[in-house]
């Protein structure tokens, strides 16, 4: 199978490099004239595919927003995925999952595996138990073509405590991460599939992510204070990595179909611009 690194180079050349987030939490619905509901999440997802899936390069649903309504929500979630992945947009499911062993593995062939309902282009997953324990995730993932997003450098002010403390040698924990998944990109054409999670309003750390050769999603654009014109100051040397994600942003000019289509238009005009970079 094609690679997920491949297939997302492709993607952002013909749809634009932006990431648009599924985040369907109860007062944005409401915001809508929504019922905080199934139904009400049913119809938030179907106005978002039938407005952006032709639109968009991929798509990044927040698994918690539709797991709050148990199976049905969960029933939901697999319908918006099958829909986006019909129209030719790859699906990064926001997980963050993190464990080990066997159930680590699960958590591989629930979201990476073709026969599974909840079939995914890539997951997001937590490194803080070590970035090995996630090995059933990266064997699955290149098994299928798939990508993982790993958690480097988030932008809520505790993970600073973590992700800054230093290890022997001397590097971040965040650094040690970052290494990690560059090892695994080595040599990978035209991107490799294992990204970083990087966010957007975190500004200058000092952190070297040029040899990642991989995607790096920086969340935390619009509607969260970040700018397209911050990129540059977050990721350096990285920039033509860069994944822009925005999600309440987008999100708030709906439920009207136009309105949400006019807001990719310009937040992918404001990221071609400040990436510039295979884009202009």
């Amino acid at each position: 199978m094609e690679s997920f690194g491949a297939r997302l180079r492709r993607a952002t050349m013909e749809r634009g490099p932006v990431c648009v987030g599924i985040d369907p939490h109860a007062a944005l619905l409401r915001q809508w004239g929504l019922p905080d509901d199934v139904e009400g999440l049913a119809s938030f997802g179907q106005t978002v595919v039938d407005a952006l899936a032709d639109r968009v390069a991929i798509f990044k649903p927040q698994s918690a927003f539709f797991e709050r309504f148990g199976s049905q929500g969960l029933a939901v979630l697999e319908s918006i995925i099958r829909q986006l992945r019909n129209a030719g947009a790859l699906v990064l499911l926001d997980a963050k999952r993190g464990d080990v062993g066997s159930t680590m593995g699960a958590y591989a062939s629930a979201y990476l595996e073709p026969s599974s309902p909840m079939y995914v282009d890539a997951v997001t997953a937590s490194p803080f138990l070590g970035v090995g324990a996630l090995g059933p995730m990266f064997d699955t993932a290149r098994r299928n073509g798939g990508g993982v997003f790993v958690l480097a450098l988030t932008s809520n002010p505790e993970g600073r405590t973590v992700q800054h403390a230093k290890v022997a040698d001397g590097r971040t924990v965040a650094q040690t991460v970052i290494d990690e998944i560059s090892q695994l990109n080595r040599g990978a054409e035209p991107l490799g599939g294992f990204g970083l999670v990087v966010g957007a309003t975190i500004g200058a750390t000092g952190h070297d992510l040029s040899q990642v050769n991989g995607p790096l999603l920086a969340p935390g654009l619009g509607a969260q204070g970040g700018a397209a014109e911050d990129l540059r100051a977050v990721f350096g040397k990285g920039l033509s990595l860069v994944l822009p994600s925005y999600s309440r942003d987008v999100l708030a000019q709906g439920p009207a179909v136009s309105g949400l289509r006019d807001a990719v238009a310009r937040v992918q005009a404001e990221c071609r611009h400040a990436l510039g970079v295979g884009f202009e």
